[in-house]
């Protein structure tokens, strides 16, 4: 199985499982706040719906090989949604989703291969399994604020984050503040479990990961994989963070969750 494969299926996965969850919902459901700030569950499902059909759109762009829209294109679409009741919203989000889905798994294994996608705002075209690794990280990470309204101690699916743990290392740069360093340089030994991996954190600017780690680091973090990808993605507040999360030396989790806000 090809790594687009693999995404692909777990977006299917992903998409299934909170489908099977949104179906069910009652308006008031709908309007309980979220795991993401300052948003009810019916924005994170326009935000996880727009994004559908804005992607679907670009992929299938590329795949007729015609010039992507431009910004205008997209705020519409962002309007409409923002203009929908908290019910539409909930029923976009099953139909746009489900159309980006079944779009990403009728591409042919040549296709998978070949097509690259301008997503517009990364420096040049990608592949199939990157575009549709970003989408994962998006459905994967928002489903989380979707169920964690109703469970505290949600987690991310497995097999999402098994394809995401190390699927994006560039990322890091962007989503590091490494302003709240203060001027300090560490190393950070990262052990996660399910999937197990062991890695390097480097706390400087740009902010990184590799798997150079030092026999000394200035701190070890041993955490679950799927707590790694909300840590930095700023999802891993005290009150969800599990209890087999072991931080010690320079890995201050108080001082990992400013590095990494959220986004």
């Amino acid at each position: 199985m090809s790594s687009a494969d693999t995404v692909i299926t777990a977006l299917r996965t992903g998409y299934d499982d909170l489908a099977g969850l949104v179906s069910g919902f009652s308006d008031d459901d709908l309007a309980r706040p979220s795991g993401a700030a300052e948003w009810d569950i019916s924005q994170v499902l326009s935000h996880l719906g727009s994004g559908a059909v804005i992607l679907r759109a670009v992929v299938q762009t590329a795949l007729d090989g015609e010039p992507r829209a431009g910004q205008d294109a997209n705020q519409s679409i962002w309007d409409r949604w923002n203009a929908m009741t908290r019910r539409e919203r909930a029923d976009g989000f099953l139909q746009a989703n489900q159309a980006l889905t079944a779009l990403f798994e009728s591409l042919d294994a040549g296709t998978r291969e070949k097509l690259r996608i301008d997503l517009g705002f990364l420096p040049a075209p990608v592949d199939v399994a990157t575009a549709a690794r970003m989408r994962l990280s998006e459905l994967t990470l928002h489903s989380w604020d979707v169920r964690v309204a109703f469970d505290e101690h949600a987690t991310l699916a497995p097999d999402a984050t098994a394809a995401l743990l190390h699927g994006a290392p560039d990322l890091f740069a962007w989503i590091g503040k490494a302003d709240q360093l203060d001027g300090r340089r560490m190393v950070v030994r990262v052990t996660t479990t399910e999937p197990a991996s062991v890695f390097a954190l480097r706390l400087e600017a740009p902010i990184s990961v590799d798997f150079d780690v030092p026999e000394q680091p200035d701190g070890t973090l041993t955490l679950p994989a799927e707590s790694w990808l909300r840590l930095v993605a700023g999802r891993l507040a005290p009150l969800y963070t599990p209890g087999d999360v072991v931080a010690a030396g320079a890995a201050d989790l108080d001082l990992l969750r400013r590095v990494f806000p959220g986004y």
